[in-house]
């Protein structure tokens, strides 16, 4: 390193694969001071890209020509500094570039880098159109060129990491195409509107037309009840229609004078509950929280497991020290697993902390959450409510955070940059110093087994609100009940007749299946074989109402009216049961009732949740019925009776938390039934009634499902005994990704010690083929974390090389949830 102190130079993240921060110098010209989360414009590689400050430094890598920053973009950091040490612990633990974990991180929209636009000259549409190899004028881009006269910065990003880019380059040279370098990216802006004041200090208007002096004693009286010196024109104009034309000649007169402020867009909408403050906490409740708030006055890490039973007060628990917190003047985080869970928490956190709340998810629009995050980051807000993501909101120091349903899958990433929320929310506590509360009626595995070793302080409600009883659990052995027409039927006796007694009495049902669509698959009758998705090895699932056939992995679809693939044959018949059929066939086994659907095919969108839970709440509806969206967290008082219909369903999966999971979804929906007045009731159909996790959940046994499932990890050296990483191998041939698979292999077992880690594999991945690519997997197993990042460090050394000669993608997923 050499030093210089006369230049400024700083450490910039770049959002590429690039493995470690670069330095670059200050830009010539720069009207404000350069401070870390501050986002840039920087050259790379002869092209313009993304970077973001991370602090300034002393000096720079010796023998490097150090280049400049192109351009600062915005005026404030997107993130504090304190963040910084944040985002390097989490690049370094999870194996992932740095500036693509920050751009993980922010609101879409906010990265810019350089881009290629391909437009078709006079001279290459003349020969274009004579060309004639069905190869390249089949295809979408040379459609588009032709049809548009261009191709897109996106679809050209594509063709140029395919053998197409030597194509588009010699057509370039012969003057058929040009290809111009542009900046694409950045969509998300600032919101802005103009606003109307009065100028200060004027004492007299002088003499003044009627439609001004209206003017302004409507700015004065709208200013005065907001207390604001800025008004918005809009408000103006509402409240007199002629305020218009009376604005610009006051203007003239040097009497108003107009500034743009920002807005921020609205993420929140009309709330369908409200949060009453109990008068009095139970027993359960007071001792958790005179745990909880005493640690809230220090400015030490703690960490909680608040285990309760579903019905138990977690969430009055939650808003409680929240408050206090508040009052500690600290921040607080929450991070819920599922965007209709976001959406009753919300309105129990608005309802106590009004405009103090900021919502981060995936539900809202780029511009609401962009306007959200610089809430939060210029400090105009300081409860954050969120999904995933939101564990990297720009709080300062977060003094509390609360992980809502923290055994929840939901919260591992499991593509691109593959985090788990819930172990950085713990993480991010422990920098700032603050106190982090894990609640679940079913805790992972994990996390209970951590609290015992008193990594986390284990807190207990054994009890529902006002001593409600748990719902009583009655299993029906679907090998047991009579077959129509050969097959089992979707609903036993039993629970029809639950169904039937509970619409007499006007209570409210929710029947549980965790699979979408009509039916799993369609299979031929002539040849046996099901109808594939082109571009994975799985089934594609009928969409009866939609008439298609939808892959759930990559979205390709075909009509139903397909015929079968390897016989042609159109005889063709669906197989299995999803929630759309349970919809089906409760209409017609209950044509009075009314029922409504929750899942991913029927809320795409936030306002769908919010539409379907307020008519749950308002008793509009009779028979909620959907997947494992409605299995956590919401409070049904008027729901007395859940059914669960294929209860075994996951058992069957190639995962060793499936007995763990099962056991968590059952008793989760259990949990939904007589949280009211009235005492619930639950039926489990399942073809497995004697496996445990199936038997735990019938008696509300947590402590037993932990019991097992603890002794067989231990047994088998599987977490929380040891650490997991899975090594994923992709390509677009299986020679590939096969080859790749075995370079990785021999050159890991070359880096072992004394059989240090284990390695298991590599082997194909249970999804053998996904998007067009071919997938194996590697598996590394050790109990010191420690020497396992070791490994992967020296491991990761080569990867670069490997993917290059096997022509495969490789990647890393440190503690994976699942093994597809």
């Amino acid at each position: 390193m050499t030093d210089d102190p006369v230049k400024n130079y700083f450490a910039v993240a770049v959002s590429a694969p690039v493995n470690r921060p670069l330095t670059y110098l200050a830009p010539d010209t720069c009207d404000q001071p350069l401070m870390p989360g501050m986002r840039v414009l920087v050259p790379l590689s002869g092209r313009k890209i993304t970077g973001y400050i991370l602090e300034r430094v002393d000096s720079a890598p010796q023998g490097q020509q150090i280049k400049k920053i192109y351009e600062v973009l915005g005026s404030e950091p997107l993130f504090p500094a304190e963040q910084v040490s944040f985002y390097k612990w989490i690049a370094k633990y999870y194996h992932y570039p740095i500036g693509e974990v920050i751009k993980t991180a922010l609101p879409a929209g906010l990265t810019q880098k350089s881009g290629r636009r391909i437009m078709i000259t006079g001279a290459g549409r003349k020969y274009l159109t004579t060309l004639s190899e069905a190869a390249i004028t089949g295809t979408p881009w040379f459609l588009s060129l032709l049809n548009k006269g261009e191709i897109s910065p996106h679809v050209a990003g594509s063709l140029w990491r395919s053998k197409d880019r030597r194509l588009l380059e010699l057509w370039a040279e012969e003057g058929w195409v040009t290809i111009n370098s542009e900046l694409i990216g950045g969509t998300a802006k600032t919101k802005t509107e103009t606003c109307c004041g009065l100028v200060e200090n004027v004492d007299t208007f002088g003499r003044l037309k009627i439609s001004e002096q209206k003017t302004i004693d409507v700015l004065q009286k709208i200013a005065s009840t907001t207390n604001r010196r800025f008004v918005p024109r809009r408000e103006i104009t509402r409240a007199y229609p002629g305020a218009g034309t009376g604005l610009k000649s006051l203007a003239q007169k040097n009497i108003v004078v107009f500034e743009e402020q920002q807005v921020y867009r609205d993420p929140f909408g009309e709330c369908f509950l409200e949060s009453d403050i109990p008068e009095t906490l139970t027993g359960e409740q007071k001792k958790a929280l005179d745990s909880i708030l005493p640690a809230l006055k220090k400015d030490i890490f703690a960490s909680f497991l608040l285990h309760g039973v579903t019905g138990s007060g977690k969430t009055e628990v939650y808003l409680q020290a929240s408050a206090f917190a508040l009052e500690q003047g600290k921040s607080v985080l929450v991070l819920v697993p599922e965007i209709a869970l976001a959406t009753q928490l919300e309105a129990h956190f608005l309802a106590r902390f009004g405009s103090r709340v900021a919502l981060l998810h995936s539900g809202l629009s780029s511009g609401q959450r962009f306007d959200q995050w610089c809430r939060v980051a210029q400090e105009k807000a300081d409860v954050v409510i969120g999904a995933r993501s939101a564990v990297f909101a720009p709080l300062k120091d977060p003094g509390l955070i609360i992980v809502d349903e923290e055994h929840d899958s939901s919260y591992k990433q499991d593509d691109g940059f593959r985090y788990n929320a819930r172990d950085l929310a713990v993480l991010r506590g422990s920098q700032s110093a603050g106190i982090v509360i894990l609640g679940s009626a079913t805790p992972c595995v994990t996390s209970y087994f951590h609290a015992t070793q008193g990594k986390y302080k284990l807190l207990e409600l054994d009890k529902r609100i006002e001593e409600r009883p748990l719902p009583e659990v009655e299993v029906v052995n679907m090998q047991s009940v009579k077959t129509v027409s050969g097959k089992p039927p979707v609903f036993s006796p039993v629970l029809i007749n639950n169904l039937r007694n509970n619409l007499e009495r006007g209570e409210q049902s929710l029947i549980f299946l965790n699979r979408r669509g009509y039916a799993n698959f369609m299979i031929c009758r002539d040849c046996g074989q099901p109808v594939q998705c082109r571009h994975c090895q799985v089934s594609l699932t009928l969409h009866k109402s939609d008439n298609k056939l939808l892959c759930h992995y990559c979205g390709f679809t075909v009509s139903s009216k397909t015929v079968c693939a390897n016989c042609q044959s159109a005889s063709l018949t669906a197989i299995g049961v999803g929630t759309e059929r349970l919809e089906h066939e409760l209409s017609e086994l209950l044509p009075g009732a009314r029922i409504a659907r929750l899942d991913r095919d029927t809320c795409q969108k936030r306002d769908d949740y919010i539409r379907i839970l307020r008519a749950v709440h308002k008793n509009d509806i009779d028979i909620l019925l959907g997947t494992q969206m409605i299995t956590k967290g919401h409070h049904f008082p008027n729901v007395t009776l859940v059914g669960i219909v294929l209860a075994d369903t996951g058992l069957g999966l190639p995962d060793f938390r499936a007995g763990e999971r099962t056991f968590q979804l059952i008793a989760q929906v259990t949990g939904r039934a007589g949280r009211g007045e009235k005492p619930g009731r639950v039926v489990i159909q399942t073809f497995q009634p004697e496996h445990y996790a199936i038997e735990m959940a019938r008696n509300h046994d947590y402590s037993g499902m932990y019991t097992r499932e603890i002794e067989l990890r231990k047994a088998l050296g599987y977490p929380p005994f040891s650490r997991l990483v899975n090594v994923k191998i992709e390509a677009t041939e299986d020679k590939y990704v096969q080859e790749a698979a075995a370079g990785l292999a021999n050159l890991a077992r070359r880096f072992q010690r004394r059989l240090e880690p284990e390695i298991l594999g590599p082997a194909p991945a249970p999804l053998t083929r996904l998007r067009d690519r071919y997938r194996w997997q590697l598996l590394i197993k050790g109990k010191q974390i420690e020497v396992l990042h070791a490994f992967l460090h020296r491991l990761e050394g080569e990867l670069a090389t490997l993917s290059k000669v096997g022509k495969a993608k490789i990647s890393i997923d440190v503690d994976p949830e699942y093994m597809m």
